[in-house]
């Protein structure tokens, strides 16, 4: 299993007294303004299962992160799959999600680029993607930070969102991993 760590934070497997706070990251209606609903408790354990098997078997996934200075969990960053669901994209995507009280402090970018540096260095991958809806700025600002670029053609309804869904269309930012000439 591969922990990553960064300046600040550590990115490491999920831990059973995570769950708890990740629940109520999850139930906070600001954290997930930009998904169609908040996650119920048993819906949060289950993404923390998968989150935590998948890092067990592949040595990557979407990591637990917590701040080094104080050992806070704080939400998740990492890469996941998306390569198995043609819902989406045949791709692996870079993704976070974060309490509220830890935005605006740098850390979804921090922690994104060691991800990002992880997949293109570890996994090997040629490719990450990121995705979003339209409206959600803050995740946007973060692709670009990253270095990610959009193409609209690339845009997207998220196909399990109702026809009129304000969350429906969808943004596709990408990023190729660095091939010296």
């Amino acid at each position: 299993m591969s922990d990553l760590r960064t300046e600040r934070l550590l990115l490491r497997n999920w831990r059973d007294e995570d769950f708890e706070p990740f629940a109520a990251l999850n139930a906070d209606p600001e954290v997930m303004r930009y998904f169609p609903a908040p996650l119920t408790r048993e819906e949060s354990d289950r993404l923390a299962n998968r989150a935590r098997a998948a890092i067990e078997t592949h040595r990557w996934g979407l990591w637990a992160v917590e701040v080094l200075s104080d050992g806070a969990f704080i939400g998740f960053v990492g890469l996941w799959d998306r390569r198995g669901s043609a819902h989406v994209v045949p791709a692996v995507e870079v993704g976070w999600r974060l309490a509220r009280e830890h935005w605006g402090r740098g850390y979804a970018t921090e922690a994104a680029r060691a991800a990002v540096t992880y997949g293109f260095g570890e996994v090997g991958l040629d490719e990450i993607v990121s995705f979003t809806s339209v409206v959600n700025l803050p995740s946007r600002r973060v692709m670009q930070r990253l270095g990610m670029t959009h193409d609209p053609a690339d845009d997207f309804d998220h196909p399990e969102l109702p026809e009129g869904h304000p969350l429906r269309p969808h943004v596709l930012y990408r990023i190729r991993a660095f091939s010296p000439g």
